[in-house]
């Protein structure tokens, strides 16, 4: 079983390349299970290329804007108004919950549970639906409780910088926001 693994993938050349596919959750519920040879692939390789850089600020804020209604529209502009009533109420739910639901460890670390709602769920109601979906699936107590634990992608990335890798991306914020972003209403 140690031997087998459907995350990496060997492309024989010399140096050898590898492709690994991760998941986007917080490392530390992944980590332990990600066999030895990945991890040897991994400190081997002296490249590491990442589907985004998410080391890069560039990159953090063409994710943010691509996720923003165009034409100053609102949430409320664009879902039924049902549905816009129940998200608001969930969502004041979760800011009412959201103390309740950090560790002693992220409260210990100077995290305030208004700090984190906004960080998370800030500006919701500029945002497009199919963001604003994704948002609310995140907005459970098991990922509350691992927020500040950087997911896996993250994780490698500060990993290979650590180690004077050199980094890079495969994939530019548009290839990732305009399939999403082009979802009509119905699928999304």
């Amino acid at each position: 079983q140690g031997d087998l693994n459907s995350f990496l993938w060997t492309i024989r050349r010399d140096p050898p390349a590898y492709l690994f596919g991760t998941i986007h959750v917080p490392y530390t519920r992944v980590w332990d299970f990600i066999p030895d040879n990945s991890k040897a692939a991994f400190h081997a390789s002296s490249s590491v290329y990442f589907e985004l850089d998410l080391t890069d600020p560039y990159t953090i804020s063409g994710l943010a804007s691509c996720q923003m209604l165009p034409h100053g529209e609102n949430l409320q502009d664009v879902l039924p108004r049902e549905l816009y009533r129940r998200l608001k109420r969930h969502l004041d739910y979760i800011k009412l919950m959201l103390p309740h639901w950090m560790t002693p460890d992220q409260r210990g670390k100077g995290l305030y549970a208004d700090y984190l709602f906004n960080a998370i769920a800030g500006n919701w109601e500029r945002k497009r639906p199919v963001w604003v979906m994704l948002m609310v699936n995140s907005l459970t107590e098991t990922d509350i409780r691992s927020r500040g634990v950087p997911v896996l992608d993250l994780y490698l990335a500060q990993e290979a910088e650590r180690m004077k890798k050199t980094t890079g991306a495969v994939e530019r914020v548009e290839e990732q926001c305009h399939p999403l972003n082009g979802l009509n209403f119905s699928q999304v």
